[in-house]
């Protein structure tokens, strides 16, 4: 199901709790919502939909074909490469806003199907990455 975005920032400054199997719903009701919005985003996380887990979906275009992927729990595990840049949020209406970001980032999450996963992603992915972490610990660029 499609949902409405969350523009509050108070809100969005929150941390997000783990995300658990009863929160399966909100993993398709977020990757529904970026389907929908797919023309302006290519990232979103639970947070975004006014749902305070961490859950995140992004289009990731690490492999020979862009795939839409969700993850549950992610966390950074490592980092290489900082780098400054900007960024919009679709959340945060306004002009792209200046942060640091990393070449390469290695991350650990769950499948939907609960299955814990370690992977390495670069490029634009790494950054798409970042910045969905990011509001799963309420950070807002």
């Amino acid at each position: 199901m499609i949902r409405e975005l969350m523009h509050d920032p108070i809100f969005l400054s929150a941390r997000s709790e783990a995300a658990t199997k009863e929160d399966m719903q909100v993993a398709e009701d977020l990757l529904d919502t970026l389907m929908a919005n797919r023309e302006t985003c290519v990232g979103m996380a639970a947070n975004m939909i006014g749902v305070r887990k961490r859950i995140i979906a992004f289009l990731d275009e690490s492999g020979r074909t862009p795939t839409y992927t969700v993850m549950l729990n992610p966390e950074i595990v490592g980092k290489e490469g900082a780098y400054d840049t900007e960024e919009g949020c679709l959340s945060l209406p306004g002009d792209p806003r200046p942060c640091k970001r990393y070449k390469s980032v290695k991350v650990k999450y769950q499948t939907r199907e609960l299955q814990t996963r370690i992977k390495t992603y670069t490029g634009r992915t790494a950054q798409i990455i970042q910045h969905e972490t990011d509001h799963c610990e309420g950070i807002l660029i």
